[in-house]
């Protein structure tokens, strides 16, 4: 399957111009629309997110993952193996952590390039076409590279930040929930927020902490939302 990942919304024309490309290009495989509101221009929350959500996917799956705010500038064009699964997008940090925690790697620079390459939508004109010719089982259009030189060694395998707000409010953090003790006290915003294993387990309206089903630390709010209940926003950080 081709799986898509980016900050584009919902709203508005670029989501389906890009499955357009898709299933113009590899007609008979399945697009999964995994999340199109990563925080805008933030590939370094995009990271964290799509190392928690990419180990749901079956090797062999290709992930289109478009949060580039350097579109069109100095930042390559890539496609990254990791683990048995593809990753094609910008090299901006995207692929990291996915990178960082994967078992095996190999990465390519994209040297193809369309006929028709706007300065402005790379997702629809270059990492759509690529992602479906990987998909298809093509070998990617490009030049191998060695991995060790392209992967940031220095960024933690946990990011103390809060990097996601979901529909119902809650506050997903860049931490891995199991490197955090049950009993911590964790920190966010002036609030204390203590650990439960679900929502039931406190009061409607009582805040608390719990490792969410992607396996990440999550501030929330039983029946309410945490952003507004706590005063929430992407960035803050957290301490435990």
């Amino acid at each position: 399957m081709i799986v898509l990942f980016t900050d584009f919304g919902l709203e508005g024309p670029y989501i389906g111009q890009m499955q357009a490309v898709l299933h113009r290009e590899a007609p008979r495989l399945p697009v999964v629309n995994l999340c199109a509101d990563v925080p805008c221009h933030d590939p370094r929350a995009g990271a964290y997110l799509l190392a928690a959500y990419a180990g749901e996917f079956p090797e062999g799956s290709v992930f289109l993952c478009v949060v580039d705010p350097g579109v069109g500038g100095e930042r390559a064009p890539v496609a990254v193996r990791a683990d048995g699964r593809w990753y094609v997008g910008p090299d901006n940090g995207l692929f990291n952590m996915v990178a960082m925690r994967a078992g095996e790697v190999a990465w390519w620079d994209i040297t193809w390039r369309p006929a028709r390459l706007s300065a402005s939508f790379h997702g629809r004109d270059l990492f759509a076409p690529v992602a479906a010719r990987i998909a298809r089982g093509d070998p990617p259009p490009g030049d191998p590279c060695a991995a060790a030189g392209r992967i940031d060694r220095g960024w933690p395998q946990d990011h103390p930040a809060l990097i996601y707000i979901d529909h119902f409010g809650n506050a997903v953090s860049g931490v891995r929930a199991a490197a955090v003790p049950r009993e911590a006290t964790v920190r966010v915003r002036g609030h204390e927020l203590r650990y439960a294993r679900t929502f039931g387990e406190v009061a409607p309206g009582a805040p608390f902490w719990y490792e969410n089903a992607n396996g990440l630390l999550e501030c929330a709010v039983n029946r309410g939302r945490a952003d507004r209940v706590l005063g929430l926003s992407l960035g803050d950080a957290l301490s435990w």
